[in-house]
């Protein structure tokens, strides 16, 4: 015995629907999470510049130990 044709249509449309809402939670969590990222690495892109654009060249007094 068949289920009727509109039910299975209505049936698939309310997984279609299901999935489209995880979808779209998935890609704005994700859409946050680059968000972040971007900042992060662009505060370290920052240190690293400010870094580099530091000349005055280091003691050996200044420098940590290898083994810190």
């Amino acid at each position: 015995m068949d289920t009727d044709p509109i039910e299975r249509i209505e049936t698939k449309i309310a997984f279609l629907e299901r999935a489209n809402a995880e979808l779209s939670d998935i890609v704005f969590r994700q859409h946050r999470e680059i968000d972040s990222l971007r900042k992060q690495i662009a505060a370290l892109a920052s240190r690293l510049q400010a870094y580099a654009e530091d000349d005055a060249p280091r003691t050996p007094e200044q420098e940590r130990p290898p083994h810190y």
